[in-house]
């Protein structure tokens, strides 16, 4: 199993999420976050006056999917995500050595 988190553009969660419901996840969790890469932040104006936004408002999807879901997961949020401009977001994955469902105790694959 993988977790997979990918740090996008707020105004692209629908469409990523209708991408993974394609591919097949059935579920993932949502976290409204900012945060930073290379530019910095941006420059924003209010009443004439300039200031640097060092923080940009962003949205990580988390999911967990098996080992053969993980190729297509990661093509439906990269197609879906894109927009070709600077900020577009990232994409993690890492391994999981267990997941359990608490409510019936189900484990690995069956839990997910």
């Amino acid at each position: 199993m993988k977790k997979i988190e990918a740090i996008i553009k707020p105004f692209k969660l629908d469409e990523v999420k209708d991408a993974l419901a394609e591919v097949g996840v059935q579920g993932m969790t949502v976290t409204e976050v900012k945060g930073f890469g290379r530019t910095g932040g941006k420059k924003e104006v209010y009443r004439g006056s300039a200031y640097v936004v060092d923080f940009v408002p962003k949205v990580k999807i988390e999911i967990v999917v098996p080992d053969e879901l993980v190729h297509d997961v990661l093509d439906a949020i990269e197609k879906s995500a894109k927009t070709g401009r600077i900020g577009d977001g990232k994409i993690f994955v890492s391994p999981i050595e267990e997941a359990v469902r608490i409510r019936t105790g189900e484990r690995g694959k069956d839990a997910i």
